[in-house]
């Protein structure tokens, strides 16, 4: 369990993270999301005990992690995967952690094993490793002390198609077992997938949180017109509001049946009209933060 209550976190008069709570349960994947700059990175290094915060609380199975004995068999982290000694070899590196937790070293094969690092690989020096092969040896890494809670900034950011694949059912996987996953990615579509519970965070504010299932449901009807200006105006004269949605189509909280109507009488070509019976992700994601998205680094995110 990752308990969050009351987090914030200021540099100065920028206020990074704000009046933040949330919970990540255990047997759940929960799907951290938000715009650049909107406070993911620096809610996961506080967290992870990496950045002091000014006000708040956060704990993992009811313990500050700087206060956890041996942190690694408990919580397993991964924030930057190009934060690794880059003279050093993968082996090394998950050996040193291995040393470091007071595991057996066969924990090290099992982890190369787990994550497709073959021992050619395994021998190279992490200089000469892709962003993908970094991301393996960092998720090894994570669960090398066999925590029961996993914190995961943007672990399949160079991975290819497979790859991406095989992460989400390792996360789906350990989630099942009972253990607490905490994902933040930029790949909304990854996100949606894998996730049972959705935290969408803009300018340092919680704005939802609750089970995928429940945010991404709506209700309502979808249209798009051959000329979306001619059916944007025919549903304002008909008295129905629509708003922007998707690829050029409206989303209303009118029946399919008053939309059809009302482009009829306009004269307006429908090109789809359907039931609104769920929104996905990145639509509920750019609703969401409208007004909140931000394209520059807070200040502790420009240190990792």
């Amino acid at each position: 369990m990752i308990t969050v209550e009351g987090l914030s976190k200021s540099y100065g008069r920028f206020v990074a993270v704000d009046d933040v709570t949330f919970n990540c349960r255990p047997g759940t994947v929960t799907g951290f999301l938000g715009p650049n700059g909107a406070g993911k990175s620096t809610t996961m290094r506080i967290i992870s005990g990496l950045t002091p915060q000014d006000r708040g609380s956060a704990t993992v199975d009811g313990q500050r992690y700087v206060d956890i004995p041996n942190p690694g068999t408990k919580v397993g982290v991964l924030l930057d995967a190009s934060a690794q000694h880059a003279g050093r070899t993968g082996r090394e590196v998950l050996t040193l952690g291995a040393m470091t937790m007071g595991l057996p070293r066969r924990r090290v094969d099992e982890m190369l094993e787990l994550v497709s690092l073959t021992p050619p690989e395994a021998k190279r020096r992490i200089r000469d490793y892709s962003l993908g092969m970094r991301q393996r040896l960092g998720i090894a890494h994570a669960l090398l002390g066999d925590p029961q809670i996993l914190i995961l900034d943007e672990p399949a950011n160079g991975l290819d198609p497979a790859g991406i694949h095989w992460m989400r059912g390792l996360l789906r996987e350990y989630a099942n077992r009972g253990g607490t996953v905490m994902l933040s990615s930029h790949l909304l579509h990854e996100v949606e997938v894998i996730a049972d519970e959705l935290i969408v965070i803009g300018n340092g504010r919680i704005v939802a949180q609750d089970t995928k299932a429940n945010l991404l449901k709506t209700a309502g009807t979808f249209a798009k017109g051959l000329e979306p200006e001619s059916l944007a105006r025919a549903l304002s004269q008909a008295g129905i509001h629509a708003t922007p949605s998707g690829d050029g189509g409206v989303r209303t909280e009118s029946t399919p049946e008053a939309v059809g109507r009302a482009a009829a009488v306009a004269g307006v070509v429908l090109l789809e009209l359907r039931a609104a019976d769920g929104a996905g992700l990145e639509e509920m994601f750019l609703q969401l933060t409208s007004d909140t998205q931000r394209d520059v680094a807070t200040p502790e995110e420009s240190l990792v």
